[in-house]
């Protein structure tokens, strides 16, 4: 039976989102509503995601490769994997666990005006020299299709618990911080969404992360293949206060059974 590609994609992290953020949306639950298979249900359908980020401010490639499957329609576990190699540094590796259980399916109780509902949270770890190179974050997420506009519009929103700096590669510091985080995507055609992602930086006494937003357009190519482009601004790479890593080039290639 067949699935279609489309969100949520597998987030850089790993866990079923767009490029930074997680969506309330369990990844890899399409299935074929006339399907008598016995495991529909139970078990959704894996997906893969691959991602490539050119940062050539700080002279970065970041590359990440993941895996989500949800059981039960309600329970997604993650796994993603990350290398981040900059000219003249050791390459770093950053390893995410993630988990997500979907609290409110979206339109529950026949509303069409209630969005999804999902409480998170991932485990990572890095190789970066670095006292705390383990930590977990939390978060819940909501997101809604609206479809009684002229186009599809998709909107996402959520808060984040994280002791991360750049997102767990440089390690995790000693205190906790919260953030907030979103998406919007509108779908003018079936086969295509242009979107923006926000994603704020933690603040700590001794390290400040800037805030972070992508520009994207993903090509749903067909029921199972889903390409990427965007452009990303990590923050200002000469800042004296915050840490960023300057723009560049993102490419996504993510594969729905």
């Amino acid at each position: 039976y067949s699935a279609q590609g489309g969100v949520p994609l597998n987030s850089l992290q790993g866990n079923g989102g767009v490029g930074f953020n997680p969506l309330a949306y369990p990844a890899g639950q399409n299935q074929d509503p006339a399907s008598s298979n016995s495991w529909d249900g139970v078990l959704g359908k894996p997906q893969f995601g691959a991602w490539y980020v050119t940062l050539s401010d700080v002279n970065v490639d970041w590359t990440a490769i993941s895996a989500a499957e949800t059981f039960f329609n309600r329970l997604e576990l993650s796994y993603g994997n990350e290398v981040i190699a900059q000219d003249g540094q050791n390459t770093i590796h950053k390893d995410n666990l993630g988990a997500k259980l979907l609290l409110i399916p979206e339109n529950a109780g026949k509303k069409a005006w209630v969005p999804a509902v999902a409480v998170g949270t991932l485990y990572k770890s890095t190789d970066f020299n670095t006292a705390n190179d383990n930590s977990f974050d939390y978060y819940v997420v909501a997101t809604k299709l609206i479809t009684q506009l002229p186009k599809p519009v998709l909107i996402s929103g959520g808060v984040l618990s994280t002791e991360e700096q750049v997102t767990g590669v440089f390690g995790f510091n000693d205190q906790r911080d919260l953030t907030l985080f979103g998406n919007i995507d509108i779908l003018p055609v079936s086969w295509l969404a242009l979107g923006l992602e926000y994603k704020q930086g933690a603040q700590f006494d001794t390290f400040q992360n800037a805030d972070y937003w992508n520009a994207h357009a993903a090509w749903f190519v067909n029921a199972h293949v889903t390409l990427v482009a965007a452009y990303v601004n990590a923050g200002d790479e000469t800042s004296t206060s915050k840490v960023g890593l300057g723009d560049g080039l993102v490419l996504s290639a993510q594969y729905a059974f």
